[in-house]
């Protein structure tokens, strides 16, 4: 049996605990340019879309956008602030759409919808399906997808 736990807080959640159709919101967090900055350096990602506010005043966007993948990112973590017992959720894989940029100054949340239950070849275990879409201040979605992650079972 697998055994899923936390370094700290509540028992995590078990699958029998989720229930098709809840729905949650996480808090918002505003993106800053140090933000962008400290991604860049971390994933060596250094394009003009991200470090060139002379070039990107030209460009479709007219201003510096975050990486996609620090919005991915900044979600993760948010939706474990949004949603109980989410520290004991193992992510298993991802389909993901980035639909719209994030800019400097933009606030992001994430709305969250368990959208499937099933039990998993793994011994013990099952997965929960969650569909998120992530949203700026103007509740424009600006990414969205759907999460799979392993979780404990009863029995």
């Amino acid at each position: 049996m697998l055994s899923f736990c936390t370094v700290s807080g509540p028992v995590p959640r078990l699958l029998e605990d989720f229930a098709v159709g809840d729905e949650y919101e996480s808090p918002g967090r505003t993106v800053t340019e140090a933000d962008i900055v400290l991604f860049a350096g971390l994933s060596g990602d250094y394009n003009v879309l991200h470090t060139d506010a002379e070039h990107m005043k030209a460009s479709i966007f007219g201003e510096r956008i975050a990486h996609g993948l620090l919005g991915l990112t900044v979600q993760q973590g948010l939706l474990g602030r949004g949603v109980p017992g989410y520290d004991g959720l193992r992510l298993e894989s991802m389909r993901w759409k980035f639909k719209a940029p994030i800019k400097i100054g933009d606030t992001i949340r994430v709305r969250a919808r368990i959208s499937g239950t099933r039990a998993s070849d793994v011994p013990g275990s099952g997965v929960v399906v969650i569909a998120r879409q992530v949203l700026n201040q103007r509740d424009e979605v600006v990414q969205e997808g759907e999460t799979e992650h392993l979780v404990g079972r009863r029995g």
